[in-house]
């Protein structure tokens, strides 16, 4: 499906179209559209993917789906909302709905403490269109709820006010137009080496190539729903990559790690006789299964048999290890005879390229004979569903090559077995699959937070959820050494929700792995030992206790805290313990989606050194439709960010927090007026004795949102504690001297600039690192600045390399407060 029906918002009375397009060999010849599930009569709407509404009534109301038919099967699209509104309704209510954002420390809003300020928020849900739709099928930019007014507010800290600007009213506007995209690393998963210069493919069409790094970023073409990348290596070491990776449709980056197998080392084959090539035999198992090749199987492009030398590589995906779910291809999904995208649970994979021994030239194979040993299939209902699958490389679905069926076997051990054969031809398609289709399935809830607290106003968003299907426990009929299916989800502004296999009748018939990454960070599960905490796991007993939870260190303390798996207990319908989540049947994945926060549900969060960030103008920084165009906006671009940071070493016996303020400095419109502030704790240095580093990120200079004037922020630097300014990066101090004006730097408890309007690097102190995505700028310029270069990424603080200041602190004496706590208390006078 290349074009899925877009949701709509229309007044009764109103007209509405919606459209859908699929491609296929042969082409599409059916359409059929279907209102909340059920086909819309009419031959008019069977012969294109286009339906017609007019004079809309309320019972019009719903959702609507397209399904694509020709010989070759059946595809079906997305689900399509159409609202419709009685005359004079109201989508966008001028009320702004509440969204708390967390004043600075010395700033409490009431006699609890609590430092949470209601600022406002728009919701961008879609408003009517015009009186009538273009006729056209293309993208509709059309009306989305957002920011009519802001007003700004003095909020009373300690000894000062603080500016805020907060939403006062919404209204309908054009919708934003976010550009999404995907970025990652791509490497070889035996050995990490980046996939240098590899090719990038989306659909049939190279789309660019790889960094020197392995790096690479995608576009997210316009209406994409499921987006499929295939990397190419070209110097044919590891075997093409098909990935289908999971971006955030309100655009901003999400990052991803590909994982590519190393091809197996080729044999060398004779032509003229028979082969057989084993399946999975590595590491001491038992094989899978053989690949049989008869003698004149193989042949060139053209038709011709060849006789001659043949290099043969076959590389095998083995669900019994668990190291390789990352490096499989695709989904493991296929479209079923209703054009529904459902999922299959794999006994193995296999990639084969055959080449002639002397020239290198690809060769072609078939009929070839594919045998699987049925003692690895150990749930016997699987036996009679076993099919042999190839990969479509363009859409990412795996497509039915043939069945396996029992036939008698022997080998020349003492003991018999029974074998599953097939038979396949090998074109084009490289890639194979071992499959079967299955049909237990629900959703598990997960949601990300910020840190510990898991407060629902700091959830992450854009954060990878995966979720590996594994076999069932010992004592379950069926294989309990493999994993059986992976599964991505991007979290949204209310979690997400991941398919898995579940089972209604015994609790352990199926688990699952679950990991979390931001950017390439890996977040942390909360613990199961020694004592297991509902509140904190977010799951309420007894319903925690059948799941099984268990973090990934919880037998032993030296593994990694970045994982849980579960039980997936499919909810007893007739169990009000069992309604709330955190798994929700198949058929309840919008009440899993739509699920209020205080639901049960799986959480990561984020663990990091101490940090906090304050904006005056509020900004969702995983939701780049909530940026705001304003004088004193931090981000003065949406559709480019540029990350700054300034590296600090602080000599002392302790880790301190550093704070950094960011006004306005040469622009007559903010000279004066705060932008925001950033506090930051410093992380020791392993190598060194009693010395920190703190990674603090300020305001950049350079054009401000209207894009006519540059402002060279006044950035003030300020250490916790008794610390005096020791040092000055000689670069950086020069850069400033030649570049006038100079800021008052006279206090040696603080260091103030006004901040460059050039880049600088790693000699100078500074990191600056521009991105399409705020989040991903501001994690790779913290990278670099923990190294102490501009070109490498780092999570272990290197306190005396690219320093742009260091203060040296001490002790004080009791009852003698610090210029920090002064500058809180009383910022005026300090």
């Amino acid at each position: 499906m290349v074009l899925h029906p877009a949701a709509k918002v229309r007044e009764a009375g109103q007209d509405a179209t919606f459209c859908c397009k699929a491609s296929g060999t042969p082409a599409p010849q059916k359409y059929f559209w279907y209102h909340n599930g059920t086909l819309l009569e009419g031959p008019a709407q069977r012969a294109s993917g286009r339906l017609e509404l007019r004079g809309l009534a309320p019972r019009q109301a719903g959702t609507y789906h397209c399904k694509a038919s020709s010989e070759a099967g059946s595809i079906r699209s997305e689900p399509a909302q159409l609202t419709v509104l009685a005359q004079g309704q109201q989508s966008c209510r001028a009320e702004p709905e509440p969204s708390l954002v967390e004043l600075p420390s010395e700033c409490p809003q009431d006699a609890r403490g609590s430092r949470y300020y209601n600022v406002g928020r728009c919701p961008a849900s879609p408003c009517p269109g015009g009186p009538a739709e273009p006729a056209g099928c293309g993208e509709e930019s059309g009306r989305c709820c957002g920011v009519r007014r802001m007003e700004l507010r003095q909020v009373q800290c300690a000894g000062s006010v603080l500016p805020v600007k907060v939403v006062a009213e919404c209204g309908c506007g054009p919708c934003a137009q976010p550009r999404a995209l995907v970025q990652g690393r791509v490497t070889a998963a035996d050995s990490g080496e980046p996939l240098r210069f590899g090719h990038i493919f989306l659909g049939g069409t190279k789309v660019g190539f790889t960094g020197y790094q392995g790096s690479f970023t995608i576009e997210v073409p316009p209406d994409t729903r499921r987006l499929v990348a295939r990397f190419v290596d070209g110097q044919q070491r590891l075997v093409d990559a098909v990935k289908v990776l999971p971006f955030d449709r309100r655009g901003g980056a999400v990052y991803h790690e590909v994982k590519m197998l190393r091809k197996k080392e080729p044999v060398e084959l004779d032509g003229a006789r028979s082969n057989a090539i084993p399946l999975g035999e590595s590491g001491g198992r038992e094989p899978v299964g053989e690949l049989r090749l008869p003698a004149g199987v193989f042949l060139r492009p053209s038709g011709e048999v060849f006789n001659g030398t043949v290099k043969a590589s076959v590389t095998f995906v083995d669900p019994r290890d668990m190291a390789t779910a990352s490096a499989a291809s695709s989904d493991l999904s296929f479209a079923d005879a209703e054009g529904e995208i459902v999922p299959l649970r794999t006994y193995g994979m296999f990639a084969v390229d055959f080449r002639e021994g002397d020239s290198g030239a690809a060769l072609q194979a078939g009929p070839v004979q594919v045998r699987m040993d049925a003692g690895q299939v150990w749930m016997a209902e699987h036996l009679q569903k076993m099919k042999l699958w190839s990969l479509n490389p363009e859409s990412g679905l795996w497509e039915e090559e043939g069945v396996l069926r029992p036939a008698g076997g022997g080998r020349r051990k003492r003991e018999e077995r029974t074998f599953l054969v097939g038979n396949l031809e090998i074109r084009e398609r490289r890639l194979f699959n071992l499959d079967v289709p299955e049909d237990r399935r629900c959703f598990v809830k997960v949601r990300a937070y910020s840190n510990e607290k898991f407060s629902p106003f700091e959830q992450l968003e854009g954060v990878v959820v995966s979720l590996v299907n594994l076999e069932p426990q010992p004592g379950f009929p069926s294989n309990p050494r493999a994993w059986g299916r992976f599964d991505s989800v991007v979290t949204g502004p209310n979690g997400a929700c991941l398919p898995a296999f579940c089972d209604g009748q015994r609790p352990d018939a199926y688990t699952a792995l679950v990991t979390a990454t931001l950017g390439g960070e890996e977040l942390e599960a909360v613990a199961s030992s020694p004592k297991l905490n509902p509140n904190a796991v977010g799951v309420a007993q007894p319903y925690l206790g059948k799941l099984g939870y268990r973090r990934s260190d919880h037998e032993d303390a030296a593994l990694k805290k970045t994982a849980f798996q579960i039980n997936v207990a499919k909810p007893d319908p007739n169990n009000v313990d069992e309604s709330n989540g955190p798994v929700y049947s198949y058929r309840s994945l919008r009440e899993c989606e739509e699920a209020p926060v205080g639901a049960n549900h799986l959480r990561f969060y984020r663990v990091e050194v101490d940090r906090y960030e304050y904006n005056v103008v509020p900004f969702k920084e995983s939701d780049v439709t909530t940026w705001t165009g304003d004088y004193l906006a931090w981000w003065p671009n949406p559709q480019e960010f540029r990350a700054c940071f300034i590296k600090v070493q602080l000599e002392g016996p302790q880790e301190y927090m550093v704070r950094s303020r960011s006004v306005g400095g040469s622009h007559p419109r903010t000279r004066g007026q705060l932008y925001g502030l950033r506090d930051s704790r410093s992380v020791r240095d392993p190598l060194l004795d009693n010395t920190s580093g703190a990674c603090v990120e300020f305001k950049c200079g350079g054009m401000l949102f209207d894009q006519s004037l540059a402002d060279r922020t006044l950035v003030s630097i300020v250490p916790q504690g008794s610390c005096r300014r020791t040092a000055i990066n000689g670069l950086l101090r020069d850069y400033l001297g030649r570049h006038p004006p100079l800021a008052d730097g006279e206090h040696s408890a603080a260091f103030s600039m006004l901040a460059p309007l050039d880049p600088l690097g790693h000699n100078y102190g500074i990191y600056t690192v521009t991105d399409r995505s705020p989040r991903l700028a501001k994690e790779i310029a913290i990278g670099r600045c923990f190294a102490g270069t501009s070109d490498g990424f780092s999570r272990e603080m290197r306190a005396g390399q690219g320093t742009a200041v260091t203060f040296s602190c001490q002790e004080r004496p009791p009852g003698t407060g610090s210029f920090f706590q002064r500058l809180l208390s009383a910022p005026a006078q300090a």
